[in-house]
C-alpha cells in the first residue's frame, strides 16, 4: 500500500487548552511490555457484569467458553519459558485447542468477555497474561526484535489479543511464527476478532498466497461465534449533531486536561506519530475537542483514525467536535471496501464518545 503525500497544514489557533499535536511521545520497550493489560475502560469488568442478550444464545455461550478455557489455564498451568518443565507440563494438560477465538460483530462484548477471561486469570487465579491489541503485539515485536518479543511473552500462562486483523502479508507470516512459538512454549492463547481466523486478510491483500500462514493461525483456535446487535446503539439516540467551533472551544476551555485541534492538523499528526503510541498520546485527556472535522477519503488516514478512536474509547475520553458528524467520517468507498468493519467499529465508538461529549456541552 502506497504512502499518500502528507499535504502542509496551516498553524492552528492557539488557546489556553492543549493540543494532541503538541504531544510526541517516546515509549520505552520496557513499558510497551508493561502495559500489556486491559484497557482503563475494561479494568473492573468481570464474567458476572456481562449481560447477554436473552435473544442471542451465543453470547451466554461465549461465557461459558471463555470462563472454562479460564479453568483450563489455571488448571494447566501456561507458558514458563519452555524447557523440560514445560514440556511435562503440556503433556499433562487437558486436551484442546491452545486458543480460544471469539468472532463477531463489533459492540456486542468480546472485549468486555477477553477483558474478563484475563482478570479470571491474574486477578482471580494469581496466573500472568499479557493483554494487548493486534497491533501492540506487531509493533512489540518491531521493538524489542522477534526473539527477544518470543522469551518475554513466554513466561505469561495466557495471551490475549483483541482486535486480530491481519492487513497485510507480512503481519501474517509475523503473528503466526510468534503464536507457534508461543505455543510451543505452552503458552494459551485467546483472541477476537469480526473475521473467522481462516477468512483474515480477505479483501485486503492476497490471502491465498499465505493460506498456509493462516490455516496455521486457524488451527490454533477453538472458535466461539457471538451474534447480537452493537451494545453502544441499544436504546440510544443517534450520535449527536456536531457543534459549531465556538461551542468546541468554550468546552476546551473550560474542561481541565482536555484538548483542542483542528481535524486536519491532528490528521498530519497521526502520520507522524506511530500508531503504538495513539495511547501514550491521549494519556490522561479529559476530553478531546476537535474543529472541523472533514469526511476522509484516504484509505491510510482512515486506518489511523481507526487506531486513534478505539484508544480513545479504550480510556472513555469524550470527543466534542463540529464539522461533519461521525456517521459521514468515512466515504462510501472505504466504507464498503476490505476494511470496512474496522471502519464501522470507529464510527460506533466515536458516535459513543461524541454522545458522551455531548454532556459536556
Amino acid at each position: 500500500m502506497s504512502r499518500p503525500e502528507e499535504t502542509p497544514v496551516q498553524p492552528q489557533e492557539r488557546t489556553s487548552a492543549g493540543s494532541l499535536v503538541e504531544r510526541d511521545p517516546r515509549v520505552p520497550p520496557e513499558q510497551l511490555v508493561a502495559e500489556l493489560v486491559p484497557p482503563p475502560r475494561f479494568s473492573g469488568v468481570r464474567f458476572a457484569s456481562y449481560v447477554p442478550a436473552p435473544d442471542q444464545p451465543t453470547q451466554a455461550e461465549a461465557v461459558a467458553t471463555m470462563s472454562g478455557f479460564g479453568e483450563r489455564v489455571l488448571a494447566g498451568g501456561g507458558g514458563r519459558g519452555g524447557g523440560l518443565a514445560g514440556l511435562f507440563k503440556r503433556r499433562s494438560a487437558p486436551q484442546g485447542p491452545p486458543g480460544v477465538y471469539l468472532d463477531g460483530g463489533f459492540g456486542v462484548g468480546k472485549t468486555h468477555l477477553l477483558s474478563s477471561l484475563y482478570h479470571q486469570v491474574v486477578t482471580e487465579g494469581g496466573r500472568t497474561a499479557a493483554y494487548g491489541t493486534f497491533v501492540e503485539y506487531t509493533n512489540l515485536v518491531g521493538a524489542l526484535g522477534f526473539r527477544q518479543a518470543v522469551d518475554a511473552l513466554a513466561p505469561h500462562d495466557l495471551v490475549c489479543i483483541d482486535e486480530f486483523e491481519l492487513d497485510d502479508p507480512g503481519d501474517t507470516v509475523l503473528m503466526s511464527r510468534l503464536m507457534r512459538e508461543l505455543v510451543d512454549r505452552g503458552v494459551k492463547l485467546a483472541a477476537t476478532s469480526n473475521t473467522l481466523p481462516g477468512a483474515l486478510g480477505e479483501g485486503r491483500f492476497a490471502a491465498q498466497d499465505f493460506q498456509r500462514e493462516i490455516q496455521a493461525l486457524a488451527g490454533q483456535f477453538a472458535v466461539q461465534r457471538v451474534d447480537g446487535e452493537d451494545y453502544r446503539h441499544r436504546g440510544l439516540p443517534a450520535a449527536p449533531a456536531p457543534l459549531d467551533d465556538l461551542a468546541v472551544e468554550r468546552v476546551a476551555t473550560a474542561r481541565p486536561g482536555a484538548t483542542l485541534d483542528d481535524f486536519e492538523a491532528v490528521v498530519a499528526h497521526l502520520a507522524r506519530v506511530h500508531p503504538s503510541r495513539y495511547g501514550a498520546m491521549v494519556r490522561d485527556t479529559a476530553a478531546v475537542c476537535l474543529r472541523r472535522v472533514g469526511t476522509v477519503s484516504d484509505q491510510m488516514v482512515g486506518l489511523r483514525l481507526v487506531v486513534l478512536a478505539d484508544r480513545l474509547y479504550d480510556r472513555d475520553i469524550p470527543v466534542v467536535a463540529s464539522g461533519v458528524p461521525f456517521d459521514a467520517l468515512f466515504t462510501d468507498e472505504l466504507l464498503h471496501g476490505g476494511y470496512r468493519k474496522k471502519y464501522l467499529r470507529a464510527v460506533s465508538r466515536l458516535s459513543a464518545l461524541a454522545r458522551d461529549g455531548a454532556a459536556l456541552a
